[in-house]
């Protein structure tokens, strides 16, 4: 246990805890979630036996992991349509192997990674927001950039991904994310440049079975909202709807409630007690995160291709290049 902890305020944070995630489950609001996500026992029960069977006879997939939790995360996000779990599968198995630098071999334990999330950069609540939805608390000022790259963000990006989206509460409720980026200016550029940053966030939201319910960016500086203008015709105009500015975090603390939130922004819990109740989960789930490199996708055969090909092959080099234009004020 961290030298942050005494043995009874432990134990009392992690009733609360237990009890916040008990009390969720129980909710009719978590009930009326999965029905509007169409899922009954009985769908449930027979989406998964049909996805598995599926799973099993397809000679492009080896190694696939087919218990409940790993299934439901493709079957929810798309409702339990199965033909699009399938695809979304399909989608998420290639997109792991074209980045297999950024999504294979996730270790918080890896150093970068390890320090990364030792500073706060990146911090799940234990606490869930006034909607029942785990929240992601990015704060882009305690990245190192002496040390970090943004491969280094992005890997610790996919292992807080990854580990959220096994709990069934994410699958159903989906998560809220809060992006701090203040005092970010032109010495951040490197975070954002990498040659393949257009495909990760275009590819990402295809492909990763998350449910992006929620995204405040607070404190965001000149420079960031250039960014955002750069990069959001990458996204969905669903997810960009979803997208809110907030300078002050007032609004999130109105919208959120603050049993959630870093006690550093008007919150509860402090910031590095986050931190070490998140390293709790990252080990939980680190073997498991780890066996998914074991799965294979062996040919991309039968992934279906949009129908307008040039959404497939987006100019990254375009976007970096509109970085490197910025003036920065």
């Amino acid at each position: 246990m961290s030298g942050i902890w005494n043995t009874l305020d432990y134990i009392a944070r992690k009733k609360e805890i237990a009890l916040d995630k008990e009390n969720l489950l129980s909710s009719e609001k978590f009930e009326k979630t999965k029905h509007s996500l169409r899922e009954t026992d009985i769908v449930k029960e027979e989406s998964l036996v049909q996805f598995r069977n599926w799973i099993q006879q397809n000679r492009d997939i080896q190694n696939c992991i087919l218990d409940d939790s790993f299934l439901l995360r493709f079957l929810r996000v798309k409702k339990h349509s199965i033909p699009m779990a399938q695809q979304t599968l399909l989608k998420y198995l290639n997109f792991r192997q074209k980045f297999s630098h950024v999504l294979c071999n996730l270790d918080y334990k890896e150093e970068k990674t390890s320090e990364l999330i030792d500073a706060g950069y990146i911090v799940v609540s234990p606490f869930r927001d006034r909607d029942g939805r785990r929240v992601i608390f990015y704060n882009f000022r305690l990245v190192d950039l002496q040390k970090m790259s943004s491969l280094d963000v992005q890997r610790a990006d996919a292992i807080t991904f990854e580990t959220l989206v096994d709990e069934e509460e994410t699958q159903v409720m989906g998560v809220t994310h809060v992006i701090c980026a203040q005092g970010a200016g032109a010495s951040y550029v490197p975070l954002f440049t990498a040659n393949e940053f257009g495909y990760l966030i275009k590819w990402g939201e295809q492909s990763f079975p998350m449910r992006h319910r929620l995204i405040y960016l607070t404190h965001i500086s000149p420079f960031i909202r250039r960014i955002y203008e750069i990069v959001k015709g990458l996204i969905s105009p669903k997810l960009r709807s979803r997208v809110h500015f907030d300078d002050t975090a007032e609004k999130i603390k109105k919208e959120l409630g603050t049993q959630c939130l870093p006690k550093e922004m008007g919150g509860v819990v402090p910031l590095q007690e986050m931190v070490e109740l998140f390293k709790e989960e990252l080990e939980s789930k680190r073997e498991r995160i780890l066996s998914y490199d074991n799965i294979k996708l062996l040919s991309d055969q039968g992934i279906i291709r949009r129908k307008n090909p040039s959404m497939d092959n987006i100019e990254t080099g375009s976007v970096n290049g509109s970085f490197r234009k910025l003036n920065i004020d």
